[in-house]
Formats: C-alpha cells, structure tokens, sequence
C-alpha cells in the first residue's frame, strides 16, 4: 500500500473476493455492475482490477475495472462500468470524495499504466453540474455518440399506499385483476428458480423474435458466484402449478434494479408481471431501499416494455454518460481501432437478423 498523501492512502489489486464483498455492503452506489462475480463472469478474474482509497483506517472510495492490455505494444483500456463507489452509507454525499478517487483513477490507470481510461459513473443528470466540471477539470471528455443509460425512477419514500397511488390508473386496474386471479409467488435465488425464467424467456423470443440485449446465460453464472447476501432475487408467478412470469432484480446499496423478466405463452391474459413488480416494490420498501431502477427504457425501438415501466414511475433519469481520458496515442488509436471493426460488425448482425425474420 503506497502512501498518497499525509491522510489518504491508495491500494491496487491487493483486496481479496471476501473483503470485496463486505466493501460493496457499505456503499449506497454499490451495484452488482460492480461485484466481483460480474467482473470474473463477464470478463476473467485476471482481466479485473480493484482500486481503494482509504482517509486515515476507514475506506472512502473503491472501483472495480476492466483491463485488456496489449503486451508488446503495452497499450490497452481501462473500462469502469457503474462506478466509482464513494457515497458511503450513513454519510453526507461528500464531492471532495469523488474529486480524489476520480484522480487516482487517472494517476494510476492512463498516466501510471498507459491505458485509455474509460469510465460510466452511476450518477444521474439531476448531479451532472457537480460531477461534470469535476471529470473535465481532471480531462475527462464525454464520449458524445454513446447513449448515456436512460431509465425511470420510483421514489420509495412513500407509504405503499400512496405508492400505489401513484401508479397509472390501467396498470393499477391490471394489477388489481393480477391479484384476483388465484395467483401464486415464489420467490428465491436458487438456480431452479433460475432456470425456470430461463424457460419462460425462450417462450417469449421465440414469440416475439426478438434479439436480447443480455447473455442470459451468463447472468445464471453470475448468480451462482454471487455470495448469498449480494445473490439476485427471482420471482415466479404460478397459476395451478404452471410457471406463468417470472422478474429478477438486485438488491444492493440504496437502489433496487429490475434486471430481467419473461412471461411464458400461458401468461399473457393473467397478468402475472404485474403482479411481480409490485411484489419487488414491497420487497424494496420493506428492506429500507430509497428508489427502484426500472432497468432501463428506450421508447422509440421498445416501446411495449416503456410502456408497462411508464404505469410505475414517470420520473425520468439519465446517468451523466460515459468519460474517457488517455495519455497515450496507442492505447487510444488501438481500442478506437478495434471498437470500429467491432460495431461494423454489430451492425451487419443485425441486419441479418433482420432480414432472416421479414
């Protein structure tokens, strides 16, 4: 551990799994984008990275990163989804917290190791005259063709009651129609209940025919190394027995994520979803969260699913969008290289796809 000033002291790569863990539990910006399971599934623990910053003996500041380096050419990217960690919970929102460890960030990534620093912060718009002069003043620059992640937002202040309330009168009507039809939750995390989404999911591609923005596969393995307390939650609505919907979310720092969902052929007229998203608000509302991500809209390529998210919440959010810094032309010449050839790709496969189901 190297000292980096008189108070604050910054460690690389010497965090184990386990302390990981209990760090993630004591941020309120805490993510499962930022788990260690995430990282190891999505992208290989020896591709992972792990930055803390302590004031005195207690953490202030933590981020979980991707790295591809290129040896012979030692260029490559440093890639920080949903991140940094710093609002500590129990603790005012200090910006002198963000200012320091988006300044480590720099010092040890692009100027120490010579990557492009790429990094998406989980904060919204609503903070983005705080945040943004911060990220520039270090020389962060936004990355203006990517689509910043866009969502609604449910504020759980609220009683359940005026929550409900709240709600859009024809989702509240089908709600009130999902509770009169005899259904049945269950709720878990176990890999059964897993993969009985994961049957319900390939009823509903091979009805809509659809091209999924998840590897649905890889979430299942992600759930399995996530440790209990950090573990997704899955719900299944039952009718007689048969699996109708099912809704997975996670649950970490102040705010819920619905993540996935999937209604079979047999749920469509019982209204299942319905039922599952208020039983995740209650679940959220009972475990003291603040706000229910819905997970993300885009109203003019999927309009079905804004729609439904819309009955929630109205209250738009955007996060700030994505910053990048690199001081070095290699790294940068590279990874814009091979980001080219790979989004020429992205398109080719979607124009096949379709065309093969027109």
């Amino acid at each position: 551990m190297d000292k980096d000033s008189a108070d604050y002291t910054v460690s690389v790569d010497q965090i184990s799994k386990i302390e990981w863990v209990q760090l993630l539990l004591e941020f309120d910006d805490a993510t499962i984008y930022q788990t260690w399971s995430y990282g190891d599934v999505r992208w290989g623990q020896e591709n992972l990275s792990h930055i803390v910053i302590k004031q005195k003996d207690e953490i202030i500041a933590a981020a979980q990163l991707r790295i591809i380096k290129i040896p012979v050419l030692k260029a490559g990217i440093a890639y920080l989804p949903w991140g940094p960690m710093w609002r500590r919970k129990g603790q005012q929102v200090n910006i002198n917290v963000f200012q320091k460890i988006i300044s480590t960030l720099k010092e040890e990534y692009a100027v120490k190791q010579g990557l492009l620093l790429r990094i998406h912060p989980n904060v919204i718009e609503e903070y983005g005259e705080t945040i943004v002069p911060i990220l520039n003043k270090v020389g962060f620059q936004k990355k203006i063709n990517i689509k910043p992640y866009r969502t609604l937002m449910l504020d759980l202040s609220q009683t359940m009651p005026g929550i409900r309330k709240s709600l859009d009168q024809k989702w509240r009507n089908q709600l009130n129609r999902a509770e009169k039809n005899n259904l049945k939750i269950i709720e878990g995390n176990s890999d059964a209940l897993y993969q009985i989404f994961l049957d319900l999911q390939e009823e509903m591609h091979d009805r809509k025919k659809y091209i999924a923005g998840v590897d649905y596969n890889e979430f299942r393995d992600i759930q399995k190394d996530l440790p209990e307390q950090l573990k997704m939650i899955v719900l299944i609505c039952e009718y007689e027995g048969k699996a109708l919907t099912a809704t997975i979310g996670s649950l970490l720092g102040n705010t819920g994520i619905y993540l996935l969902g999937a209604t079979g052929n047999e749920g469509m007229k019982m209204k299942g979803a319905y039922l599952l998203q208020w039983r995740l608000i209650e679940m959220m509302k009972e475990s003291g969260y603040k706000y229910y991500d819905l997970g993300g809209i885009d109203p003019d390529d999927n309009p079905g699913v804004y729609h439904f998210k819309s009955g929630i919440s109205l209250r738009e959010a955007c996060h700030i969008g994505q910053f990048e810094i690199s001081q070095s032309i290699s790294s940068r010449l590279i990874v814009e290289g091979i980001e080219g050839l790979r989004n020429l790709w992205l398109k080719f496969n979607r124009y096949w796809h379709n065309k093969t189901i027109t």
